[in-house]
């Protein structure tokens, strides 16, 4: 085989890091334009030509943005070392690594993959996929070979996967079996992309007129807002850095004794449920101070969350918590618990273990505004919600519910809602009327007034 030569633009600092990560698991974006499609073509025929005989895959959503997005350049970047088979969507080179095309769309295309094997995966825009499709995908990289098993993503803030890319790469919080050494993020914006600056300039002006939401997501990569996001009022940190407003995520404090206790309480059968305790301050103000969150017979737990088990815990805490005990706590749930046409219901449970509740208003678009309500700010940069900062699979899963394709009002069910149903039953048992400007307030004081003097806190881990 005669000496092959390839002349190629010079990656940027970001893709050259991007070409020398080794992890496991890495992932390149953050914003459009930041020169991902250009890595990962670089990326993929590099190892070719390094590994002779490696396996990789390469997967985008829909083949028509696979075959223009990759195909075609990379016919023209590879052409005299490899060659494009039709028929099979492969590239295959002179040494024997082969470069495999293919598309995923839903569920029902990964019965294409039963049985693929490769070395490396690729997936291009891996916000287009869920995590189920993720999880699939992982199981094709396998082999008694000595190549590297690596999956790289590139990813946009957005997207019906949004979740569980910011999960694992920029938050990341792990599952059980999850490593974090495993898992590496590289951030690119548009302005790590001198090619594209060099060649078309005016893009950058483009994605500064967007509406700012999108200017967030697309030009600044940021993942705490995208397109789509139902609850998109939702700040865990605060705009203005010098003072404590315009956020909903706020430091633990001692709560005052004569300050009503609601509970809320949504249940899944085989989804996670969540128990949830909110003060309420002279105001009308709610705070989520504590939240019990888990799944019925999820592995990842390393329990069996029962019935019994939730309200035996349920009832531990508020016996046992200086904010709870000898309280008088007001129970309100998800209806369905009522419902005993599989048996005992979950209501019966919960009395057996002194837990107890009266129904919610179950309505979805009028407790969804009332959550809205709730979470707006007033022209002075105060809600009429706060969340402890401890309750953290609350702050996780609220901000990444997104619109239902269906009904434009409601939010997507197949999303991790479970918290999100739990905060509507509370808020359709204390309904508020719409904030209008400056009408918030009855008392004109700071709500975290009490931060400044708060006692020392202990935090309480259930």
């Amino acid at each position: 085989m005669g000496k092959i030569e390839l002349n190629l633009p010079a990656p940027s600092p970001r893709q050259r890091e991007f070409l020398e990560a080794s992890q496991r698991y890495i992932a390149f974006g953050g914003a459009r334009g930041g020169g991902k499609s250009f890595a990962v073509r670089l990326k993929a025929s590099l190892m070719c030509l390094y590994y002779p005989g490696i396996r990789i895959m390469l997967i985008r959503c829909t083949y028509p943005a696979l075959r223009q997005n990759h195909i075609i350049p990379m016919k023209e970047m590879l052409s005299g070392c490899a060659v494009f088979k039709e028929s099979t969507k492969d590239m295959v080179f002179q040494n024997g690594s082969v470069i495999s095309f293919r598309y995923c769309r839903n569920i029902s295309d990964l019965e294409k993959f039963q049985g693929t094997e490769c070395d490396v995966l690729f997936i291009d825009e891996a916000t287009q996929f869920t995590e189920e499709m993720f999880d699939r995908l992982k199981a094709c990289v396998r082999g008694v070979n000595s190549f590297p098993k690596r999956i790289y993503i590139t990813c946009n803030p957005g997207g019906r996967g949004h979740g569980w890319v910011k999960r694992l790469f920029i938050d990341r919080a792990m599952k059980s079996g999850e490593e974090k050494d495993d898992y590496f993020f590289i951030r690119s914006l548009v302005t790590d992309n001198h090619a594209l600056m060099e060649n078309d300039p005016s893009y950058i002006k483009k994605l500064e007129a967007l509406p700012p939401k999108l200017k967030k997501a697309w030009l600044f990569g940021d993942w705490n807002i995208f397109e789509g996001q139902f609850f998109e009022e939702f700040a865990d940190q605060s705009a203005h850095y010098s003072d404590r407003r315009f956020t909903h995520v706020i430091e633990p404090f001692e709560i005052p004794r004569d300050w009503t206790i609601y509970r809320s309480f949504d249940f899944g059968y085989s989804k996670p449920f969540s128990c949830d305790w909110w003060a309420i301050d002279y105001d009308g103000r709610a705070y989520l101070i504590l939240q019990l969150y888990g799944c019925n017979g999820n592995p990842n737990e390393g329990v069996k969350w029962d019935p019994d088990r939730i309200f035996s815990r349920i009832h531990r805490i508020e016996t046992e918590h200086r904010w709870l005990s000898g309280k008088h706590i007001h129970g309100v749930a998800d209806p369905s618990i009522w419902d005993a046409s599989r048996g005992d219901s979950i209501i019966e449970a919960a009395g057996r273990n002194f837990v107890y509740f009266q129904p919610g208003d179950n309505k979805r678009i009028p407790g969804w505004m009332q959550c809205h309500y709730r979470l707006r700010f007033d022209d002075e940069g105060y809600p009429m919600v706060y969340f402890f900062n401890t309750c953290k699979d609350a702050i996780r899963t609220l901000p990444l519910l997104t619109y239902s394709e269906s009904s434009p009002e409601d939010l997507d069910t197949s999303d991790e809602d479970h918290f999100a149903d739990s905060f509507r039953y509370f808020c359709m048992s204390r309904p508020i009327r719409p904030i209008h400007n400056s009408d918030q307030s009855s008392s004109g004081d700071d709500p975290l007034d009490l931060l400044a003097d708060k006692q020392r806190y202990k935090q309480f881990s259930y």
